[in-house]
């Protein structure tokens, strides 16, 4: 990844937030909370989810810039769910957390020089070394197919 894209990738991240909370706004609660299958995650829980992965991915970019090759501690993003009652979220409260999560991991992106894109981290689960510029583009498309699923949760559901 050229420092170029890098930039562009974190352009799109500092979009996230606001693009979160646009479409969730005026949800219902009901919207919020239902699921659109018993085995999916509703809008509330992926708010809840893009929360922690922000937490998840602040942490390991640190560990990319600081540490001389980190291991990544894997994560159980259901068991997470779960133990966390993702459920019962208050939208509120994950979206300041994802907001200032956000805040947290740009200011550290800063930091960064074009020599740190290729500091790395070794993935144990997938048996895989991520780049910094790996894991600022994997958070930049992860908030772009959550928000696009939220706004096709919300489109599918208008009433609610």
């Amino acid at each position: 990844m050229t420092f170029q894209e890098f930039e562009r990738q974190v352009d799109a991240l500092k979009r996230g937030p606001a693009l979160l909370e646009h479409v969730t706004r005026d949800m219902s609660d009901a919207a919020l909370r239902t699921p659109p299958q018993p085995d999916k995650w509703s809008p509330i829980q992926i708010v809840a989810h893009l929360a922690d992965v922000e937490l998840v991915y602040g942490y390991r970019m640190r560990q990319v810039l600081a540490d001389a090759n980190p291991t990544f501690a894997p994560i159980d993003q259901n068991a997470w769910a779960k133990r966390f009652r993702y459920r019962e979220a208050a939208l509120a409260d994950k979206l300041e957390l994802f907001r200032a999560a956000r805040k947290a991991t740009l200011s550290l992106l800063d930091l960064a020089a074009p020599e740190d894109m290729e500091r790395k981290g070794f993935h144990p689960e997938y048996q895989k070394h991520y780049t910094l510029g790996d894991l600022v583009q994997t958070l930049a498309n992860h908030d772009a197919n959550h928000i696009g699923q939220i706004e096709r949760l919300k489109q599918q559901n208008p009433g609610k």
